[in-house]
């Protein structure tokens, strides 16, 4: 038997209030939270859980949908080297989020499964499930009332037991909250050889975006992604970002999306000020952004291509120059 779930994650300020969960149907779900953390620590928390809740059907493999690239890619291409550098990134510094991860890795012991990548927001199901019930959880923990945390992990087929009332306390109730890392930011001149690659916009509804123009939406998601703390949350970066987006780098390179995601993990860059100088619709799901971008080490020429996709506004190209 193959179990297939949904794992998401929900954080109100990224950081801030945050909830996670995962969900198979009606009766099989549990959600969770913390009074403050980000939104890839839920991500990686409601992998965690879904693990431990399945531990004893470890002979019956686990189908993971998840809208995170960063979480994929974290324990299915990443954290095997990170092991191997005693949880060191590339350039020695510490992992991010690494006491989840090795909690993580714990749990995959003697486990099989599958990751399976889907679109967030985008109307799946069981993603939409999920996300509805982490987001739950993350507003439970803003207002300081009870988390809605599900019946838990049960056999499909058999009737799910009654909750008990929920506590009110504001205690997560499944683990003890990790620490915070800080992202690092790039710290010298030759910064524009490093990805420019952004993330997404916090949690944007359709209702807003349906109020205004494609060019306004564009340029506030270009201005909002040029701060640091939400270029470093590659989480949210896997949903805005167009599955074939690709970006050309100051300094020549080309860079695929899985590079930019790792990159930005590692070195967000500094906040950089945006002076726009044209916003063009080039087809009816099309607007290319060009801007001058400022940071204390100098000015940079971008272009920015953003396609419709389905009610999704997503990042499909990008290119930099320093400015002489």
């Amino acid at each position: 038997m193959t179990i297939t779930a949904a794992a998401d994650g929900s954080a109100l300020g990224n950081p801030g209030p945050a909830g996670w969960a995962w969900y198979v149907n009606d009766n099989c779900w549990h959600a969770g939270g913390w009074p403050h953390g980000t939104n890839n620590q839920g991500e990686l928390m409601a992998v965690l859980d879904l693990f431990r809740s399945t531990a004893h059907l470890a002979d019956e493999e686990l189908h993971i949908l998840c809208d995170s690239q960063y979480v994929i890619n974290s324990v299915t291409k990443w954290m095997p080297g990170w092991k191997r550098k005693g949880w060191k990134k590339s350039d020695g510094k510490p992992v991010l989020n690494v006491d989840l991860l090795k909690d993580i890795d714990r749990a995959l012991v003697g486990r099989k499964y599958r990751f399976e990548w889907v679109r967030g927001h985008a109307g799946h199901e069981l993603n939409e499930a999920a996300d509805d019930r982490a987001r739950g959880a993350a507003v439970a923990y803003q207002q300081g009332v009870a988390v809605r945390q599900g019946p838990g992990f049960v056999r499909p087929g058999t009737p799910a037991a009654p909750q008990a009332a929920p506590s009110q306390s504001t205690e997560p109730a499944t683990a003890t909250p990790v620490a915070f890392d800080e992202p690092t930011l790039f710290g010298d001149p030759d910064g524009y050889a490093e990805p420019d690659l952004f993330s997404e916009l916090a949690e944007q509804t359709a209702a807003a975006a349906t109020a205004q123009e494609p060019e306004q939406i564009v340029e506030a998601l270009e201005r909002e992604l040029l701060q640091p703390e939400t270029r470093a949350d590659l989480g949210r970066t896997g949903v805005l970002l167009h599955p074939e987006f690709t970006e050309i780098g100051s300094s020549g390179r080309l860079w695929t999306r899985d590079e930019v995601m790792m990159a930005l993990e590692e070195n967000p860059g500094p906040h950089a000020a945006l002076e726009t100088l044209a916003a063009d619709r080039i087809g009816p799901d099309a607007v290319l952004l060009t801007y001058r971008s400022r940071t204390r080490a100098g000015t940079v020429l971008r272009s920015s291509l953003w396609v419709l996709d389905g009610h999704q506004w997503r990042l499909r190209f990008h290119q930099g120059t320093a400015e002489a």
